[in-house]
């Protein structure tokens, strides 16, 4: 992973216009929200603050909120969530369905949710699967900015860096983890389709069916020089919408890269909530990938908020094991 170095002149005056400009949306953003709701909306359950951010790049602009927890203290850094929404939601709705922001708070890390613009997918999709015409590859350039521009205005530690997704979300995570693998120390799929599975969208929608077969995954020179970074996939056995196939297809890509066979499985269950299936995939004592099978779990986020779309309150606790995967890989890249 790469090191922070000292700041210059120059990345202390680029620092002090990026920020200007990230609170001048924030403030004309919350305007234009109060305008059309009529009354300031409440930010997501989770003790800190809700900040609005703004990236541009060559394929235009992108939107992100933030989530810093309280009592922040001057010159900490604190490990970086990456989070990226499923169709049909934004950053709001997509923290209120999963309550990372809860566990942000406890744990004290910062959490980026990231934003689909309406004008590139109107159900708020990410485009994981347009490798062809470049539409993923501009998208994922987005969120790299997006998160170049918290770790510079914000106390993240670049070296701490994991990203998750529901959906799309995970499929998009996925991408960027195989494509950027320098960049991340852990990479979570819930719900998603592994990349090799898909090209366009009617073979997007075969994959989400199942139909389809994942292919090796091309290298590209960070792959070749740096390992992809370990993968936890959840994937609910009552998925009607992606295939619970795609599950195992993730596990086993990468799995097949690092030449990680099966080590073990068990069964898991916490009080009332659905039971679980947990494969790990380990070589030399290294998890490479571990695949939670959750049982009568649709597609939805497992243990999300209860009433909130894409959530279903009865399964395991999915934040809870995100954040629990995320620092075992923190711990370890820092030993």
């Amino acid at each position: 992973m790469r090191r922070v170095g000292v700041r210059s002149p120059w990345t202390a005056f680029v620092r002090r216009n990026l920020l200007s400009m990230t609170r001048q949306a924030a403030r004309a953003g919350s305007r234009a929200t109060a305008e059309v709701l009529g009354r300031r909306p409440a930010p997501p359950a989770g003790a800190g603050d809700w900040i609005l951010g703004m990236v541009t790049g060559l394929s235009g602009m992108g939107r992100y909120r933030l989530f810093r927890p309280a009592g922040v203290r001057f010159g900490e850094r604190l490990p970086l969530m990456v989070m990226l929404h499923g169709c049909h939601q934004d950053a709001a709705s997509f923290a209120a369905c999963t309550r990372m922001n809860v566990v942000a708070a406890r744990e004290r890390f910062l959490v980026l949710y990231p934003e689909q613009d309406r004008l590139s997918n109107p159900q708020g999709c990410w485009n994981w699967y347009d490798t062809k015409s470049g539409r993923a590859r501009a998208e994922m350039a987005l969120i790299v900015r997006a998160v170049d521009q918290v770790c510079m205005l914000y106390p993240a530690d670049r070296n701490r860096v994991a990203i998750a997704g529901l959906s799309a979300g995970a499929s998009m995570a996925a991408l960027l983890a195989t494509r950027h693998p320098e960049r991340f120390s852990a990479i979570v799929m819930h719900s998603g389709i592994p990349p090799g599975t898909a090209d366009s969208t009617l073979s997007a929608v075969g994959a989400m069916r199942g139909r389809r077969a994942t292919n090796p995954v091309a290298n590209t020179p960070s792959s070749m020089t740096v390992p992809w970074p370990p993968l936890l996939v959840v994937h609910g056995d009552a998925d009607r919408v992606v295939s619970p196939h795609n599950g195992r297809a993730a596990a086993h890509l990468w799995a097949e890269a690092a030449n990680a066979p099966v080590s073990r499985q068990r069964a898991v269950q916490r009080g009332r909530r659905h039971p679980m299936k947990v494969t790990e995939y380990k070589r030399q004592g290294m998890t490479i990938a571990t695949l939670v099978q959750v049982d009568g779990l649709g597609h939805s986020w497992s243990g999300g908020g209860p009433d909130e779309r894409f959530s279903d309150a009865r399964g395991p606790d999915a934040s809870r094991m995100v954040w629990a995967f995320a620092s075992r890989q923190f711990a370890r890249a820092g030993t």
